[in-house]
């Protein structure tokens, strides 16, 4: 396993992070399979595990605390974690304000069976809460020793800076590190995001490189397309009536050749992409069964030569997301017509 440092953080994580998103009911519900997915990646030298409040609505939390618990491995990990999503029917139990930040996190506490979490990270943006809110709460956090840094996730770039700027005028703690999504399929944070992690020096980690399984051979033309439960959570990025999703069609069929002729499978050729390039530090994988685990560990090892990422970058060019659904988050203000209509 190769290791890389956080950011300006110091802290060494692995090029692969476990995520565990898939771990509970909305993936693998088998606690003890999960356990053992997350020790067998421990044992090849994964160190950085990343999940959520709002996945399986706490249970991933759990299971990863389970195992964290066993075999005395919680100092041996980088743990990260999430919030922003509802967490329940009260407006309040969701967002980036101070009230609903300083109450999680305790919740994610005793849910991991831990006293600090690594990486606490704020999931999505939240137009509604002044940054310097946010910040001031993790701040807290911060030096309550509850969380030892904080980052952001799938945050657009210019939110990126301006929370760097209101950190330093505030006396503020800065945020470390961004979640961003990075796939052949989705190039888009390569236009600035990118750039501003190197700048700020912000650590990077990418999640979705198989492009929600676009890149698994799963989704392939003239075959009968698989069921999906994402189709239903983010229809945009299955719905095969769109351009975009036609346009990814025809990607993934030129992509499937160039991995044959390399001697790759699609799926090592999507997973040894993203780690490429430089300001990147570490590419989340998210496998349901510890087979799936193997096979995406073999990935660290793959070195793609330039006249392979050329090609890469003829089939889907740089900076370019075939379908804007695939970016995770969009500012709402473009698109609600009405909001423009005050």
């Amino acid at each position: 396993m190769q290791y890389e440092v956080l950011g300006r953080t110091g802290v060494s994580v692995s090029r692969l992070c476990l995520g565990a998103m898939m771990f509970g009911s909305w993936g693998n519900p088998d606690h003890d399979d999960s356990i053992k997915i997350i020790h067998r990646a421990i044992e090849s030298g994964v160190n950085f595990i990343d999940t959520s409040d709002n996945y399986s609505a706490g249970e991933s939390e759990e299971i990863v605390g389970k195992a964290l618990a066993q075999g005395g491995v919680r100092d041996r990990v980088v743990l990260a974690t999430k919030c922003h999503f509802p967490m329940g029917a009260d407006p309040n139990m969701r967002g980036n304000s101070r009230r609903w930040i300083m109450q999680e996190v305790d919740n994610s506490l005793r849910r991991l069976g831990t006293d600090w979490i690594d990486l606490y990270q704020i999931h999505r943006p939240d137009p509604s809460t002044d940054i310097d809110d946010t910040l001031g709460a993790l701040t807290d956090l911060v030096r309550a020793g509850k969380i030892r840094y904080f980052g952001t996730s799938t945050f657009p770039a210019y939110m990126i800076v301006e929370a760097q700027y209101v950190a330093a005028r505030g006396c503020r703690e800065r945020f470390s590190a961004e979640q961003a999504p990075y796939s052949i399929l989705a190039r888009g944070i390569e236009r600035d995001v990118l750039p501003v992690c190197r700048q700020h020096r912000l650590g990077v980690l990418t999640w979705s490189p198989l492009a929600g399984g676009w890149l698994t051979g799963r989704y392939r033309k003239n075959q009968e397309l698989p069921f999906s439960m994402r189709s239903f959570v983010v229809p945009g990025r299955y719905d095969m009536e769109l351009p975009a999703n036609q346009r990814k069609l025809d990607a993934v069929e030129e992509l499937a050749l160039l991995a044959e002729r390399a001697g790759l499978s699609l799926v090592g050729l999507a997973l040894a992409f993203a780690p490429r390039h430089p300001a990147v530090t570490s590419v989340i994988i998210g496998p349901r069964t510890v087979e799936h685990l193997d096979t995406q560990l073999g990935a660290v090892s793959i070195d793609l030569d330039d006249e392979v990422l050329d090609e890469i970058d003829r089939i889907v060019p740089p900076g370019v997301t075939l379908n804007p659904h695939d970016e995770g988050w969009q500012h709402p203000e473009p698109a609600d017509a009405a909001l423009r209509r005050r």
